[in-house]
């Protein structure tokens, strides 16, 4: 049985669910890509309130990355895009490239920019680090507004 609960951050309220083997899903109240059925409402499952407590930790400036198991479901290619996002540093950025570089496809830049959007562990799996090869910044499935204000918290964006 999936256990879900709300989370109000700086940069708005975030839906979080958990399985008992990982984390499923971070999701802004603008995405789209959240399944219907969440589960029961839970803040006590225990992965929830660790998850709870590492965003908060992380909205204080206290952590720099996160320690959580996720169990989100995705393509063999959208695991691997997920796990290399996850290697991204605090207050660092990579261009789509550089990310398809990383997972050892230098050529599946569109395709990885795709897994990118798939992404349902918004935050914990740092999908907004990634930016335009020109230094812009992309879409993001919580606003391009949201993707600022955590690069900003990160210490990239410095206005």
């Amino acid at each position: 049985m999936n256990h879900y609960c709300y989370y109000k951050s700086p940069t708005g309220t975030l839906t979080l669910q958990a399985s008992t083997q990982g984390l499923l899903g971070v999701w802004f109240e603008t995405q789209q890509t959240q399944p219907e059925n969440l589960g029961l409402l839970n803040k006590q499952q225990p992965i929830l309130t660790r998850t709870v407590a590492q965003l908060d930790e992380y909205f204080r400036g206290d952590r720099k990355y996160f320690t959580l198991p996720t169990a989100a479901t995705g393509t063999v290619f959208q695991q691997q895009v997920w796990s290399a996002l996850a290697t991204i540093p605090f207050g660092k950025t990579w261009c789509y490239q550089e990310l398809a570089n990383a997972i050892g496809n230098p050529n599946a830049v569109r395709a990885v920019g795709l897994a990118n959007s798939k992404n349902p562990i918004s935050i914990i799996i740092p999908c907004h680090r990634v930016i335009g090869k020109n230094g812009k910044l992309t879409g993001y499935a919580g606003g391009v507004e949201r993707k600022q204000a955590l690069l900003k918290h990160e210490g990239v964006i410095l206005s």
